[in-house]
């Protein structure tokens, strides 16, 4: 069994132009998983958005980043630090290029799949987090990347995207009480 989660991060980019697009689907889960229970406030010396949470029995740390995703790493590190969370208790959510919409999985450490939020937490704290991966799809052409995740998809898309963060936010409890192997069986399953 992995160690249980201690602190949720959810990736995205602040401001309300941003709120819808692809490249917000770990904000979207942040927001759709604790929107009854509890709130975030920014804390300045993190540069985020941060609040504590009970899943699955255990009180965790929520962070949303409010720089842009390139830098995401230095409000995790700062964090983390500060609160003295090792990183193999961080699960970071995000959008997911080589997933399809509809599509979730989880993942503990490795590479960081061009996501430049990831690379930046990972030149901060190594590479031994867990990943929630949020399927977006890809626009086909590694030139179309920025400006494809920084769209709303369309309504079909969309549908399966939150469908997806609903299915993520289903399984958060089991990945906090340190039973990734049981979620990755489950979501790594399901068609």
């Amino acid at each position: 069994m992995q160690p249980g989660i201690s602190l949720i991060v959810g990736l995205g980019n602040p401001g309300p132009e941003y709120a819808e697009t692809r490249h917000n689907a770990g904000f979207r889960l942040l927001d759709a998983a604790f929107a009854s229970g509890g709130s975030l406030r920014y804390e300045s010396r993190f540069t985020g958005d941060a609040g504590r949470a009970e899943v699955g029995g255990r009180e965790v740390w929520l962070l949303k980043p409010m720089t842009f995703m390139n830098l995401s790493g230095d409000a995790v590190a700062k964090f983390a630090h500060y609160y003295k969370i090792p990183v193999d208790q961080i699960l970071v959510v995000h959008d997911e290029l080589d997933l399809l919409p509809g599509v979730v999985r989880l993942k503990i450490g490795g590479g960081n799949g061009g996501h430049n939020g990831l690379s930046d937490i990972t030149a901060k704290l190594g590479p031994d987090y867990a990943r929630l991966r949020i399927g977006i799809g890809h626009p086909g052409s590694a030139a179309k990347v920025a400006s494809y995740v920084l769209k709303k998809a369309p309504a079909s898309e969309q549908e399966l995207i939150d469908t997806a963060i609903e299915r993520a936010r289903q399984h958060l409890s089991d990945i906090v009480q340190g039973q990734q192997q049981k979620v990755m069986n489950l979501l790594h399953t399901q068609k």
